[in-house]
């Protein structure tokens, strides 16, 4: 196993923490915003959900590799806006309704559960790789 191929495991994590990054700010965007029914362009906040891709680079054999992960998009809900009765809302309609964003608290409290997971686990193996190139530099003294 050539260097390249060691030190392409720190660029995987390390891309992996950057993507479980996003993942994390949308998630905390979405809560923050559970209640939002007014935004810029209009209507009730829309729920973020952030979209991984592979990067593949070129094998020494010809073909293709993951060599981590980046974000490929963020993207907005298509969902329809919840109708909640609260005729003393603001932005109540004249029947009492009001739309709000379609977000499930828990659902999101699970995404950022399961994003702090992944980022943990990325973050131990870059301090892994870290271990075992001091005690390599150590051996080699």
């Amino acid at each position: 196993m050539g260097f390249d191929r060691v030190f392409s495991s720190l660029g995987i994590s390390g891309s992996g923490l950057s993507a479980e990054q996003a993942r994390m700010k949308a998630t905390a965007q979405n809560i923050a915003n559970a209640n939002t029914t007014r935004t810029p362009e209009g209507g009730p906040y829309k729920r973020r959900r952030v979209i991984f891709s592979t990067i593949l680079e070129q094998a020494a054999g010809g073909g293709m590799m993951p060599a981590g992960v980046k974000v490929a998009a963020v993207q907005k809900s298509t969902e329809p806006p919840l109708k909640v009765f609260d005729p003393d809302h603001p932005d109540a309609d004249k029947s009492g309704y009001v739309l709000m964003p379609d977000i499930s608290i828990p659902n999101e409290m699970i995404n950022m559960i399961a994003a702090t997971r992944a980022y943990e686990a990325n973050l131990a193996a870059i301090k892994n790789f870290k271990s075992m190139v001091n005690k390599a530099l150590a051996i080699a003294k």
